[in-house]
């Protein structure tokens, strides 16, 4: 069920982020921000719809957060593409958007897409406390007590005296990848105005066991599948999961975080079942 429900919601999401962004026009700012809302595994999406429908929240205001969430997502691979920081020339099988335009465009595009998510968590189909609850967790999220400050951290680590611990790695990763993963699965709660504090145990896990996942794929993967070049952790002396676990320990840790996620669906029953599929597939997958 959970193969068909996420390439449904991505599909669906998808669609609706686009047609919200060709509302701008013909413009290369703008066939820059619909290049990089293209061909992802539209995860963050397909949570904040699962955790509306576990609240049973209607899917015509679930969509919106989806899309902002999304949006932001597309922002950060941008600017994490660009020359400053991974300088990365292909995403998603596809040439990254400074290499398809320019480096202003890119960093114009990213800009965009993180004003338009918030633009969207204030369409008035949403409840306006909701809404405000949403944008308010989407900037800690986001900002420097999330995204940024893992990717600053990241970023401060390359040039740092001696690697990362485990205790720094997941800290950093916390923010960098597991903020975004957090907001999205909280959103349903969010909407429906009751205890997130399940979904939040739950994304915590699922957040690092996604990661350790990506750095197992660093080393394993093929680039062809993943879409994105590989090794380059490895290449620049970076610590990471597997460099600090090894191959088998990074493994043992990530199945150790899959049971851990489920374990936090426990109050929800059976209704949680998709969403206990989705962390199986956070640490199963080849991309």
């Amino acid at each position: 069920m959970f193969a068909a429900r996420l390439k449904a919601d991505a599909a669906r999401v998808e669609t609706r982020l686009r047609a919200e962004i060709a509302r701008y026009g013909d413009l290369p700012v703008v066939a820059a921000m619909d290049h990089a809302c293209q061909g992802g595994k539209g995860l963050r999406g397909f949570l904040v719809m699962e955790s509306a429908r576990l609240h049973d929240i209607p899917e015509d205001q679930a969509i919106l957060p989806a899309c902002a969430i999304e949006a932001v997502h597309a922002y950060s691979l941008i600017h994490d593409d660009l020359p400053a920081m991974d300088d990365d020339d292909l995403r998603r099988g596809r040439p990254t958007v400074h290499v398809k335009w320019d480096e202003a465009t890119a960093i114009l595009a990213g800009d965009a897409l993180q004003t338009l998510a918030f633009g969207l968590l204030a369409d008035p189909a949403l409840p306006p406390a909701r809404a405000v609850a949403l944008s308010h967790d989407m900037a800690q999220a986001a900002g420097a007590g999330g995204m940024v400050l893992g990717q600053a951290l990241d970023i401060a680590a390359e040039t740092a005296a001696a690697p990362l611990d485990l205790d720094q790695i997941t800290a950093l990763q916390a923010g960098k990848t597991g903020a975004l993963i957090g907001w999205a699965a909280c959103a349903g709660a969010v909407l429906a105005g009751t205890d997130a504090t399940p979904l939040r145990s739950y994304a915590a896990a699922l957040g690092l066991a996604f990661q350790i996942a990506d750095d197992i794929l660093d080393v394993e993967g093929c680039a062809d599948k993943t879409g994105k070049r590989l090794r380059k952790d490895a290449d620049a002396g970076k610590a990471t999961f597997v460099s600090l676990l090894g191959l088998d320990g990074a493994r043992a840790r990530a199945a150790e975080l899959v049971t851990q996620a489920e374990a936090a669906l426990d109050p929800y029953g059976d209704r949680a079942q998709v969403l206990k599929e989705a962390a199986r597939f956070a640490i199963a997958r080849d991309r």
